[in-house]
């Protein structure tokens, strides 16, 4: 059938174009019964086209702004002659006090602040760095707003903050209520065409039969109708609670601040103006802000003005606007505009409505449904006609031409209302919506098992993945790390955490240097909480290094007496952390550490058993160099830390080169438990591993191993070896490739774009840096880890892992593929369904004159085969055996020849039976009462009904013959079933009034279920008939999603 789609139905699944999902929508037409059910999840492109237009404007007026404030700098810059108090601070203009304080008011006057939201909001938006002069700069503001700088906001004052200048949030449409959806599954155009045909039905029904009789057709109609309406509504609003709970987990987003001279996390959504926040590299600035103190801000600003250049930010060029990201450096900024006030709020109002892309599946699944619906509606269309001309042949043949009675209208009312119904089941609404129900309830699961998943179309991609490009700390490694063991002094030792400071063997100058080094070349904290609690607040590794320097004995605030000069921060490019110091000599000291590799080869001296400065020989080289090589070897984190005193610094840079070697240090992190299994588990299910780490390629591989991921014969490789290598022999060594060491995010992107565009692979990566944005971007499904992940890896991913641990990543793998294989299981079954019953009205209605299925009997059976299969089958849980085969191709169809057996044979036994029955049910039956044709037309819709149900048990798997398997653990499953059956007792048995149906005898009963249960039987001989699977494409073959049948007797 996916043969027969249009090119516009092949959506691609990642960043597809507006235009591709505008092409979808029109290619759809107008075989939709509910627009807006069917495009409920769909994006918003006439929103979308809105927020573009607040962002080009946006960009326009920030761009404006900030080309006048950087005017204004040079400006103020050119000009020497500035007035100054006698300490030398800026005078304060009083106007421009008096400016602010005279706008001000009551309620902001009474809570004792200084200045106005809205002018503060303006003030630092419109870059007004001449107003924030005037104001006297940026302690007399945080004057104005009641706050010190040092100690940050007072935690009793935050309520008040918010009343005056609001909180960090942005606006947002409040969720539907259940009565919401109970309104739009009412605007089903099918649905509303049967509503007006029962209305008209019971007029004409009390007009020929009198009341109450005249009203049963119409009302069963209306009450199947509403039955419908009502069981659509409630899995709709369910669905959109899942959805609901997952947008609050993706906005646990938390920040350092300081409060109350705490430094402390908060969430970025009870910050308030006044607090002192903390930036870092790859955070996204959550508020307006002024840049108070730092080291090398650089501030990435292309997503508010859409210009990649990134800007310094320091104290004459002091504006930070929320939505930008920190790409280089550290700093403290003052909170100043929040929420709504910000550019980056309002731009966030009009985005948030654009909604989320669809998956390729849905879009697939929408082509499939609207091919079965234009088939439906000829069908429909053909029935009645087929009824119709029957009655007037009829009429004609009696010479009763031109005597019309209502009897005769509600005939034909009837004939339409089955038509219609036809339709009602044979455009297979549920086929899209099936998928959003299956992912729904797969990242409500994933958000249990510590997977965020911000993408639908990743979960959905997921089952597809041939490789998973991993980082090593954190995702395969516990991320708890130790330093046990060092080279100092040209000796090796183990580090002994049970000793004291006397213990140390080191020359005391040794000491000073190491301890300067470790405590003044950091990103990282070392606080006391008020009850005298050391901790640290930093990465792992940073907190290692930190944690000896404090056995040690350092002392960490005393160590950082020292005057701090140039910082330039760790990143994944230079793979070291610089500074500058001055000593309270006068002296000026560069301090080094980083990947012990580049650090030695900075390093041309070292400090010998004595402490004192030798010549680093290359006899030395080598023997550091066999030091280093062993610890990795002993799959130990390497690092080195150096220094180099300078007599003066003038540059713009520190120095890379003619530093003194103080130490190597070996930094333990132990593989996560449960890493091995889960490598074992991708391997089996036929997906790659591959490590990618910025580690020592010793330490790399050493991991590995323990890991399984390098075997004997797999290649390793470092990132400058790689990146030099054409893209033909990338190509080549790709496939054998498992570890890349000391790569850059570049290698990382270089290798993910040659993995899926020459090797054809689906490649799923792992990041936690901003650098590793461009590499998540490109692949096919991007991973952050949610512990050590920066903020602007969060936002670039598709899914985030709350854990860090590789094994959840296998986890959305696993439910990934249930979900493909979920809604392959609900296709079978509606397309079972839809088959049986177009052909059986049909051809009873060209036959015989008269569809044996009326309109409430075909609600029902769309009920069960529509909203409750989906409840049934798209939310089955994964089990173990779907990691035991390979995943599936790129270009494989959807619906595999397997399902076309399936379908084709299970609808043929349906058909037969139904058929039979209609024709010659009464004298099998041995009916031979005045009721006998409802008795047979009720033993049809029974049997039909009991059909579907079995088939919905046959339909658990597709190619296995054993159907039971978990079923007992799938309490929707069970209750489905358990209801449906139920509630089919009594419809038959109660309800026939309405239903159009009589009570059953027992033994009819039972040869509905038997007939209904001889499916399964069937089920079992089609399984045993092999059927291949070919793809058309050149790519190696894939298996269809599941194991081959066994033989013997493990066939059940």
């Amino acid at each position: 059938m996916e043969k027969f789609l249009p090119p516009e139905f092949d959506l691609a699944a990642k960043a597809p174009t507006s235009e591709s999902l505008k092409k979808w929508r029109d290619a759809v037409g107008k075989i939709v019964k509910n627009r807006r059910r069917r495009f409920r999840y769909a994006a918003d492109l006439g929103k979308r086209e809105d927020g573009k237009e607040h962002m080009r404007k946006l960009r326009e007026k920030i761009r404006v702004c900030f080309v006048a404030y950087t005017a204004a700098i040079r400006f103020s810059d050119g000009i020497q002659g500035e007035v100054s108090n006698q300490d030398g601070s800026q005078r304060i203009p009083e106007e421009g006090v008096d400016s602010f304080q005279n706008g001000l008011s009551e309620e902001v006057r009474n809570a004792g602040f200084g200045i106005q939201p809205d002018k503060l909001a303006s003030l630092v938006a419109s870059y007004d760095i001449k107003t924030l002069n005037k104001l006297g700069g940026l302690h007399r503001l945080a004057d104005l707003l009641k706050v010190s700088l040092d100690k940050g906001v007072n935690p009793d004052h935050i309520s008040i903050r918010k009343d005056i200048y609001g909180a960090n949030k942005y606006a947002e449409k409040p969720p539907k209520s259940f009565w919401m959806f109970v309104w739009e599954a009412l605007h089903d155009l099918t649905l509303i065409i049967l509503i007006v045909a029962a209305v008209v039905s019971i007029g004409v029904g009390l007009a020929t039969k009198g009341w109450p009789k005249g009203i049963y057709d119409g009302l069963g109609i209306i009450l199947s109708i509403l039955l419908v309406v009502m069981v659509t509504a409630l899995s709709d609003y369910r669905q959109s609670l899942q959805f609901l709970d997952l947008d609050k987990e993706k906005k646990k987003i938390s920040i350092q601040v300081i409060r109350d001279k705490t430094p402390q996390r908060v969430s970025v959504y009870d910050l308030v103006v006044g607090d002192v926040v903390h930036l870092h590299v790859g955070d996204i600035v959550p508020t307006d802000g002024i840049f108070i103190s730092g080291h090398n801000l650089l501030i990435d600003q292309s997503s508010l003005t859409g210009e990649s250049v990134p800007i310094n930010v320091y104290e004459k060029r002091p504006f930070v606007l929320a939505g930008s990201k920190v790409q280089d450096g550290s700093a403290k900024m003052l909170v100043t505009t929040v929420g709504m006030r910000t550019e980056w709020g309002k731009l966030m109002e009009t985005l948030s409505e654009g909604g989320n892309d669809e998956t390729p599946l849905q879009v697939k699944l929408n082509g499939v449904a609207t091919i079965i619906g234009k088939i439906g509606l000829l069908f429909a269309v053909l029935t009645f006609l087929v009824l119709t001309i029957r009655f007037l042949v009829v009429k004609g043949i009696r010479h009763e031409f031109t005597i019309w009675s209502s009897s005769d209208a509600l005939e034909l009312l009837d004939y339409f209302a089955t038509a219609v119904t036809i339709i009602v089941v044979a455009v297979p609404e549920g086929l899209p919506l099936a998928v959003t129900l299956s992912l729904a309830f797969a990242m409500k699961r994933l958000m249990n098992e510590k997977a965020l998943v911000r993408h639908l179309s990743a979960c959905e991609t997921m089952g597809s993945a041939t490789c998973i490009c991993t980082d090593k700390t954190g995702t395969l490694t516990t991320n708890h790390m130790v330093l046990t063991k060092r080279w100092i002094c040209g000796a090796i030792k183990d580090v002994s955490w049970s000793g004291n400071v006397n213990s140390i063997d080191m020359p005391q100058n040794v000491l000073e240097v190491l301890l300067l080094a470790i405590f003044n070349n950091t990103g990282s904290e070392v606080v006391k909480d008020k009850s005298g609690k050391v901790s640290i607040l930093g990465t792992p590794t940073e907190t290692a290094i930190l944690e000896y320097g404090l056995h040690l004995g350092g002392d960490f605030a005393e160590q950082q007496k020292v005057k701090l000069l140039k910082v330039e921060p760790f990143n994944s490019e230079r793979k070291r952390m610089s500074v500058l110091v001055e000593l309270p000599s006068g002296t000026i000291r560069a301090l080094c550490k980083g990947a012990s590799e580049m650090i030695l080869k900075m390093c041309d001296k070292y400090l010998n058993s004595q402490g004192e400065i030798d010549p680093l020989s290359e006899e030395k080289i080598s023997e550091v160099t066999g030091v280093i090589n062993t610890f990795a070897n002993e799959a130990l984190r390497t690092l080195c830390l150096a220094y180099m005193d300078m007599e003066d610094f003038h540059g713009n840079s520190i120095p890379d080169s003619g530093y003194t070697l103080i130490a190597v240090v070996g930094i333990k992190d132990p593989v996560r438990p449960g890493v091995p299994e889960a490598v074992k588990t991708c391997l089996a299910a036929g997906i790659t591993v591959r490590m990618i780490t910025g580690d020592n390629i010793n330490t790399a591989k050493a991991i590995a191993r323990e890991c399984g991921i390098f075997l004997d014969g797999d290649d390793a490789i470092e990132g400058p070896d790689f990146r030099r290598k054409s893209t033909d022999e990338m190509s080549q060594l790709i496939p054998k490739l498992k570890v890349m060491a000391r790569s850059s995010p570049a290698d990382k992107h270089d290798l993910v774009k040659t993995s899926r565009d020459r090797n054809r692979e689906v490649v799923a990566v792992t990041g936690d840096g901003t650098n590793d944005a461009p590499a998540m971007h490109e692949a096919d499904i991007g991973f952050a880890m949610g512990i050590a992940g920066t903020e602007v890896a969060k936002a670039s991913a598709d899914v985030i892992v709350l854990d860090d641990n590789f094994s959840t990543i296998v986890n959305v793998a696993k439910w990934g593929r249930a979900v493909y294989i979920n809604i392959q299981k609900f296709v079978q079954f509606q397309l079972t369904v839809n088959i049986v019953a177009l052909i059986v009205n049909f051809t009873s209605a060209c036959i015989s004159g008269s569809a044996p299925l009326t309109a409430v009997q075909l609600l029902w059976v769309n009920l069960i085969m529509d909203t409750l299969g989906a409840l049934a089958l798209a939310t089955e849980p994964p089990h173990d055996s779907v990691m035991l085969r390979p995943p599936v191709s790129r270009d494989e169809s959807f619906i595999t020849r397997n399902m076309w057996r399936n379908i084709i044979g299970q609808g043929a036994y349906q058909l037969a039976i139904l058929l039979v029955l209609n024709f010659y049910g009464k004298h099998i039956l041995g009916l031979k009462t005045s009721d006998a044709t409802i008795v047979n037309r009720t033993f049809i819709f029974n049997t039909f009904v009991f059909c579907q149900l079995f088939n919905e048990i046959n339909s658990r798997e597709i190619e296995k013959i054993n159907v039971f398997r978990g079923i007992f653990s799938n309490w929707m499953f069970i209750g489905i079933i358990t209801s449906t059956t139920v509630f089919q007792a009594v419809i038959v048995e109660f309800l026939g009034t309405f239903v159009s149906t009589v009570p059953l005898s027992w033994k009819l009963w039972l040869y509905s279920v038997l007939l209904g249960a001889l499916s399964m039987p069937i089920a079992v001989i089609l399984k045993c008939i092999p059927v291949s699977n070919k793809t058309t494409t050149t790519e190696p073959e894939q298996h269809d999603g599941y194991d081959m049948i066994a033989s013997g007797p493990e066939l059940a």
